[in-house]
């Protein structure tokens, strides 16, 4: 039975791959039709959800800073969102209760407002997954609906203590004890190294915080995401992320797999569920005005408020909570449950072509911005040649090489702050922005740059730039890295200049550096006396 499951998930998941279509839609369509043919849920599938979200919200907390949960969009956003949102979906499922549709007939006033309760939370899962994929956590907008997600966790905690009536314990207040034991944490990771006992160590961290939150009766979630959030200073942070990724999302198949076994709809559900899907818009925009009002700058409004455009797994437990207490029908389990589903599918296809979008209707979004003071693109490039855009490993490895024969006229750009404040701080000349936004281009069309460099490993990313310096009438040269031959190929015949396939080209640097070895037999002898 086993081989069942990973057959139908792959088959899907490949399937949805080669239809251009995000792979988590290909898991959800499989969880569903394997219980429609009858297949009984494996104990073992929620495990494998849950140790998939616990390392999904720890990795979260690496990349995580608590400035980022400072920023008015996130704290304040939220909380009116929360509350508008339950008004304005709270009151139209009541007139619906008047007009005496399909399962919403007999709702009280009480109940409605339970429902868009449970609407009103975005899917931790879906967006955190979704921004990885695009490599966009790093960014502004990526930041922005990271900490509304947390923000919402928060409120989750409150709910379910309300809910349940089980107060944390009164030993909860020793977690903070877990500030000052950070540095031994810290060392314990540092020691660990860089083989198999890494990601091992990260699995303990991640289940340990979830387990010690879980013992004093708080949410065990949110105890891995605090976990993450005290090492996202360490050195090692990083490398620790990459080594659950693979870990993370092939136990998160599980998770998108599970939410196919909650219920199957019958035929009466589906008005119900066409509404609750399309209130979707409604809270996208309620986000966008509230994020305009807040001063966010437009295209961070729109992204962020595109990605959240979502129901949460957190709405299913809101209802079973309510349908074991006698508060709603036990056909609102279903419902919300078809709901979070087409949620994960509209997001995942509405956020495909994100950016190309705003850069259509970036005119028209721009009216409901407050005013901002627009970047100094322009005067800080005023004399740039090359732009190396992705200041990871790669991104340093040739701003450093190119500075050497072509000094301040090169200029390194990533979205990421922290990591442009560091290399500032090294003395390099660079600049925080987000290379797929259509202004940053437009800004810096008057400057006399002839090369782009785009060293990032996102092939979606690379179309995405290439696609916005087109719009912008950009004349120069573009070269980008790929991963892969396959990739290289596609990129070249998408239109890019040159295309550096790394690995091979690291084997070449390595060969070209070694053979002057050759030339200096002296330099052979030191190294072997050495």
């Amino acid at each position: 039975m086993e081989f069942i499951w990973i057959l139908v998930a792959f088959g899907c998941g490949f399937i949805a791959k080669h239809l251009n279509l995000p792979p988590l839609i290909g898991y959800l369509v499989a969880g569903f039709g394997l219980n429609a043919a009858g297949v009984v849920a494996h104990p073992g599938l929620q495990v494998l959800a849950d140790l998939g979200i616990t390392l999904m919200l720890f990795t979260i907390g690496l990349k995580l800073h608590f400035k980022d949960l400072m920023r008015p969009g996130v704290w304040a956003g939220t909380s009116l969102h929360t509350l508008l949102w339950i008004i304005a979906a709270g009151l139209l499922f009541f007139i619906f209760t008047l007009f005496g549709l399909p399962h919403f007939s007999g709702l009280s006033v009480a109940s409605c407002a339970l429902i868009a309760f449970a609407l009103s939370f975005s899917s931790t899962v879906c967006v955190v997954k979704l921004l990885e994929d695009k490599g966009e956590l790093k960014t502004s907008h990526g930041k922005l609906a990271i900490g509304i997600l947390v923000m919402q966790d928060i409120i989750a905690v409150l709910f379910l203590v309300a809910a349940t009536g089980k107060m944390p314990s009164i030993y909860s207040p020793l977690l903070l004890l877990l500030i000052p034991a950070t540095p031994l944490i810290g060392r314990l990771l540092s020691s660990a190294g860089h083989g198999e006992l890494l990601p091992l160590t990260g699995f303990l961290l991640a289940v340990g915080g979830y387990e010690l939150f879980h013992l004093l009766d708080l949410k065990g979630d949110l105890g891995a995401l605090v976990m993450g959030i005290l090492l996202s200073n360490h050195s090692k942070g990083t490398e620790l992320a990459k080594s659950l990724l693979s870990f993370k999302d092939l136990f998160l198949i599980g998770f998108f797999l599970s939410i196919g076994f909650i219920a199957l709809p019958d035929i009466s559900m589906f008005w119900p569920v066409m509404i609750l899907t399309a209130l979707l818009l409604l809270k996208s925009a309620l986000l966008f005005g509230l994020l305009a009002g807040l001063r966010e700058p437009t295209r961070v409004q729109f992204l962020a408020s595109l990605t959240l455009m979502n129901y949460s797994e957190f709405g299913l437990i809101v209802a079973a909570l309510s349908v074991n207490a006698g508060w709603l029908s036990k056909e609102w389990l279903v419902l919300i449950a078809l709901a979070v589903s087409l949620s994960f599918i509209i997001t995942s296809l509405g956020y495909e072509h994100a950016h190309a979008r705003y850069a259509r209707w970036k005119n028209l979004l721009k009216r409901f911005e407050r005013r901002q003071k627009p970047p100094a693109y322009a005067r800080a490039l005023k004399d740039a040649r090359v732009l190396v855009i992705g200041m990871g490993r790669v991104g340093i490895g040739a701003y450093n090489a190119l500075q050497k024969e072509l000094g301040d006229k090169v200029w390194g750009v990533d979205a990421d702050s922290d990591k442009i404040t560091q290399h500032a701080k090294a003395g390099r000349h660079v600049l925080v922005a987000d290379a797929e936004d259509a202004e940053f281009w437009e800004r810096t069309a008057q400057c006399e740059i002839e090369l782009v460099m785009l060293a990032i490993p996102s092939i979606n990313d690379i179309r995405d730039i290439k696609t916005q310096l087109q719009m912008a009438n950009f004349k120069g040269k573009v070269a980008a890295i790929a991963r892969f031959e396959d990739e290289r190929q596609q990129l070249l015949d998408f239109g890019i200049d040159r295309v550096f396939n790394f690995f091979a080209e690291a084997g070449t640097g390595f060969a070209e550096e070694s053979l002057q070895l050759l030339q200096h037999p002296q330099q052979i002898i030191d190294l072997t006396q050495g």
